[in-house]
């Protein structure tokens, strides 16, 4: 049975950092591109950051130079390093599996979910 389990989410000041991981497990985790979403009230989920098996990385424009995404093949498990903290990324945030051989930008793309975790930036 495929798992994703985020965990790291948490209340933080503007200009704060914090670390999300996603645990997985059920799946070949080092053959598939991964990525991270975020998701706010009355919004569209958007993908902001994939990860491909070879460690190639994309990000979207809004977190680019702030948001680093990683992955320990060997523990199964995805990261997103988030500096520079905003009030506007505060956001519901999700683990996700693409498609077998696809990396994930939009929902249609995405394989499995894990469940979020959620982020707070205060000003």
């Amino acid at each position: 049975q495929i798992a994703l389990v985020e965990s790291g989410g948490g209340s933080v000041q503007a200009g704060g950092s914090l670390r999300l991981s996603c645990a997985t497990s059920g799946f070949p985790f080092a053959s598939y591109c991964m990525a991270w979403f975020r998701q706010t009230p009355g919004k569209e989920r958007e993908g902001i950051t994939t990860i491909s098996d070879f460690m190639h990385t994309t990000y979207a424009d809004s977190v680019k130079g702030r948001f680093t995404i990683s992955r320990d093949n060997a523990k199964n498990t995805l990261y997103l390093q988030m500096d520079s903290l905003r009030p506007g990324d505060g956001a519901m945030y999700y683990c996700a599996r693409g498609r077998y051989g696809v990396c994930p930008t939009k929902i249609a793309d995405v394989g499995d979910w894990g469940r979020g975790t959620p982020v707070t930036v205060s000003s």
